[in-house]
């Protein structure tokens, strides 16, 4: 077995914002595996808040080198390395090495029927009113979208009104990032309801998990940053409706089924999430999606210039067939 690692920085077509930060560009790792006959491949962003860039990544995949080339099965990858996105990459490459050495698509080896296009959102990235309504409209095909909210509350909500007015006719999430206070969540609350809005995704800071015991939010909350792995989703009880699972965050489809089926066991709602990436970080999202509530995988929208062959966003949907990802064929 061969393990080959490679960087790139991928140019986003134009600048993003969210709570505390601006991209222009994203790192990504790719990692290949081959055994002379078969290959697999895997992408990965890392994650950006929790110091997980690609040095980071590069480290991690180099301390279990060994292993991985000694030939280790997906479950023992989970034993070997933590959750991140190193593991992810290198998951998502022995996912589709098992794939060809079946000579079977992912979706079957995961237990799960053809795989059918799913309703994704579409981001926002904040902005004045007036621009995230524009980019909401331009946006036509979109039947989800999902508004990046920067914790200033009369501005926030001047952003959603202005969004929602523009696409009356979408589905309509929003994205705290972190950003929010305790003390802001009854306002804010009671205006996301007015304004016809689905989701409330991470109002507060990473670690204030606490602080949303107890209060009963009529906009169902998703936990993003909170919830990061498998051993998190029972800490979700109580205080999110909702675990996003990010696989750069969780380190992996293998990672990220147990966790969908985790949070079913324990009533909660399913939802999955991806960093800015290439059609191959997002396809093994693509499988994960096949058993969420909610998808947002938009990731290649952002970017200049997609890989090829890539995911296809058609009527609001996505689908990523095995020729992106999945399939093993070289």
């Amino acid at each position: 077995m061969r393990l080959v690692v490679e960087t790139e920085t991928l140019r986003l077509a134009e600048p993003f914002r969210i709570s505390g930060y601006v991209f222009e560009t994203a790192d990504v790792l790719v990692a290949t595996l081959q055994d002379g006959e078969h290959r697999g491949r895997g992408e990965a962003s890392g994650v950006y808040y929790l110091g997980d860039d690609l040095n980071h990544m590069q480290g991690a995949i180099e301390t279990a080198r060994p292993a991985i080339e000694a030939g280790l099965s997906r479950e023992e990858l989970r034993a070997a390395m933590p959750p991140g996105g190193a593991r992810n990459a290198v998951d998502a490459a022995l996912w589709e090495l098992e794939a060809a050495r079946a000579g079977k698509p992912v979706w079957t080896l995961a237990g799960l029927p053809e795989p059918r296009p799913i309703v994704t959102t579409f981001t926002v990235g904040a902005d004045t009113p007036e621009a995230m309504a524009a980019k909401a409209v331009s946006y036509a095909q979109a039947r989800s979208i999902k508004v990046k909210l920067t914790g200033d509350l009369e501005l926030d909500l001047a952003r959603v009104a202005a969004i929602r007015a523009a696409r009356p006719d979408v589905w309509l999430g929003v994205d705290g990032n972190q950003g929010f206070a305790r003390t802001d969540l009854e306002a804010l609350t009671a205006a996301l309801v007015e304004h016809g809005v689905a989701l409330l995704e991470q109002p507060l800071p990473r670690g204030a998990e606490a602080e949303l015991e107890g209060f009963r939010s009529p906009v169902p909350i998703a936990g993003d940053e909170s919830l990061v792995s498998l051993t998190d989703v029972a800490g979700a009880v109580g205080r999110f409706d909702v675990v996003n699972i990010k696989l750069d965050k969780c380190g992996g489809l293998t990672e990220g089924l147990l966790m969908a089926s985790a949070a079913r066991d324990l009533g909660l709602g399913v939802m999955v999430g991806t960093m800015v990436g290439t059609s191959l970080a997002t396809a093994p999202g693509f499988v994960l999606g096949q058993v969420a509530d909610l998808v947002d995988l938009d990731g290649p929208t952002f970017l200049a210039q997609d890989r090829a062959p890539s995911v296809v966003y058609a009527d609001g949907t996505l689908f990523a067939g095995p020729e992106v990802w999945g399939s093993g064929a070289a």
